[in-house]
């Protein structure tokens, strides 16, 4: 974790916080509270003359710490929350509620090194950092929250009230003006008159009531007016508070069951590998067996979780076998706005640009690359942000297509194959849905014609065609010696498309070599060898690509956490 999320996590005012960050929340709360007390004692003289000086080392110091507290607040406010990026952001954060409290709690200690200021007016500013404890108070994010849920209704209802008492105000003056023309001289009067009834008016700026028949008949409509102005909004809040209490109750269980779903992606071991992973999805039904949670709980940890999606198998056979519905969550790692990534300095890069919309891919994709030691970034997660049109996968991408994520995504990608001899493999899925079932099951890709199988095209992705070819043969030939699995390049799919994302990668003076890879859903959603085919495909593409680099199986695929066997949560990568 970098130091500004380190930092955010001290700012972002949970105080269910780890270690040093929670700590950090209890003295500032801690300091609020002493300074506060220094600031009532203050106000007896005897305690002040006798211990003046140590009120003031108290005021003093946690002056100071506020000061850097505040200031750090200001700087890490985009870290926190996006919202506050960039020097308008930092100034949106000033003016918030939080903003201003912290300001002016703070900094007007200064003034008195440039001007005099008066003392009564520090000490009132100061005892207002009681307010900053709020923001600790789950109690008042509730009531906060629900009156802001509640904010167009009240509006409407004040509007309501004031325009009535308003008018009321009008009609007063005019049936009064006769018989008290000294007091209700013009309007204004009967209307702060109507509007102090409200308040029960302790300034006393309304001592003259109506006299006459019609005015008394106004001002008891005011004071049923003066009940509704406290009843009608008291109402809304309250309804609005038990909605907001009721869905916090919903995200409190949404997080437990996202967890129950976590833990149902409990580690398997490979009968044949022996290494440990995740499953690649868990069917609807098996979790409802295993935690008892209904069909409804399960579709709201996955709406409020972005680490799980709902995928139909029905979409993996192909549609003459009219396969039945088959609903199953899938897992995926989440470190990334668009996904996952992970560095691992190799030379060759695993890239899923669809495993958002295609069942098992990024699983194949993160298992193919966590084995062989080579690089991972995936798009796992659907279109959130300003992407124009419905672009699900980013393997063709349309003219003139921009997103953050989708930026954020190739600058990643050129990173991770930035060097001259940077291979950047694609996988996608075939065979499945509506697509033909070919008699091959692994489609090599390598940006030319389709039925083209020479290398003589000069817009090939693969620059390295030597490598490429020994590569390709040993792979078709173990994977088909191995698993009875047939290969192919180019024979069912064109690689010639300048939408293609292998056509985009890196710059047009220097390219890395891409080709893509696509496996029949046969085989990555229903291969139970899947893994092992990850091994020798991992192996095969080390000793043409990388052979000078010594790898080690990671030992997350060999030694099972106690404990923590289970989901992405604990990887280390």
């Amino acid at each position: 974790m970098s130091f500004s999320k380190k930092i955010a996590r001290v700012f972002d005012d949970n105080l269910k916080t780890r270690q040093w960050e929670n700590i950090i929340d209890y003295t500032i709360i801690g300091l609020i509270v002493i300074s506060s007390i220094e600031v009532f004692l203050s106000t007896f003289p005897d305690i002040s003359d006798k211990y003046g000086h140590i009120l003031h080392f108290v005021d003093v110091f946690t002056t100071i710490v506020f000061t850097i507290e505040v200031t750090l607040r200001i700087w890490f406010a985009d870290v926190v929350n996006e919202k506050y990026k960039g020097f308008k952001g930092r100034l949106k954060y000033c003016f918030s509620f939080y903003g201003i409290i912290d300001i002016l709690s703070t900094y007007p200690f200064y003034l008195n090194f440039i001007m005099p200021v008066p003392y009564n007016a520090l000490k009132i500013l100061r005892i207002a950092r009681l307010f900053r404890v709020f923001r600790y108070m789950k109690s008042f994010r509730l009531l906060s929250n629900a009156i802001s849920s509640k904010k167009s209704e009240l509006l409407i209802s004040f509007q309501f009230l004031a325009i009535t008492t308003i008018i009321l105000s009008f009609i007063l003056f005019f049936v009064e003006h006769t018989a008290q023309p000294e007091v209700y001289d013009n309007g204004v009067y009967p209307m702060v008159w109507a509007f102090a009834q409200y308040i029960g008016d302790p300034g006393g700026f309304a001592e003259y009531p109506p006299v006459t028949f019609a005015g008394r008949l106004i001002a008891c409509i005011v004071g049923v007016l003066g009940i509704a102005i406290f009843a009608v909004p008291a109402g809304l809040v309250g309804s609005g508070f038990m909605e907001v209490i009721e869905n916090d109750r919903k995200v409190e269980k949404d997080k437990a069951n996202v967890e129950k779903l976590r833990e149902r992606f409990k580690f398997t071991q490979c009968r044949y590998t022996k290494f440990i992973r995740t499953p690649q999805y868990v069917s609807l039904a098996t979790i409802q067996e295993k935690t008892l949670m209904t069909t409804e709980d399960i579709f709201d940890a996955i709406a409020s979780s972005e680490e799980f999606r709902l995928k139909n198998l029905a979409k993996t056979r192909p549609i003459e076998e009219r396969p039945n519905d088959k609903l199953v969550v899938e897992h995926f790692l989440l470190n990334r706005p668009y996904g996952g990534m992970i560095d691992r300095k190799s030379k060759v890069t695993i890239v899923s640009t669809s495993s958002f919309t295609e069942v098992s891919t990024g699983h194949v994709a993160y298992y193919l690359a966590k084995i062989g030691g080579f690089n991972y970034i995936s798009k796992e997660i659907a279109n959130k942000d300003n992407e124009k049109g419905s672009l699900i996968s980013y393997y063709n991408i349309p003219e003139g297509f921009t997103s953050e994520n989708f930026e954020l995504f190739m600058s990643d990608l050129n990173k991770l194959s930035a060097s001259p001899d940077s291979w950047v493999i694609f996988l996608l899925s075939a065979s499945g849905g509506e697509e033909p079932v070919y008699p091959t099951q692994f489609h090599y890709i390598i940006g030319g014609k389709k039925g083209e199988v020479d290398y003589s095209d000069p817009n090939l992705t693969v620059k390295d065609t030597a490598t490429f070819e020994a590569m390709y043969k040993e792979l078709s030939e173990k994977i088909k010696e191995a698993f009875g699995l047939d290969s192919d390049v180019q024979q069912y799919h064109a690689g010639t498309s300048p939408k293609n994302i292998a056509r985009h990668v890196g710059t047009p003076d220097m390219r890395p070599n891409a080709f893509t890879i696509r496996i029949a859903w046969s085989v990555t959603c229903w291969d139970y060898r899947i893994t092992a085919i990850s091994k020798e495909m991992a192996d095969i593409i080390n000793k043409h690509i990388e052979p000078e680099k010594e790898k080690t199986v990671s030992t997350e695929l060999t030694t099972r956490v106690a404990g923590k066997d289970y989901g992405y949560n604990f990887y280390k990568e």
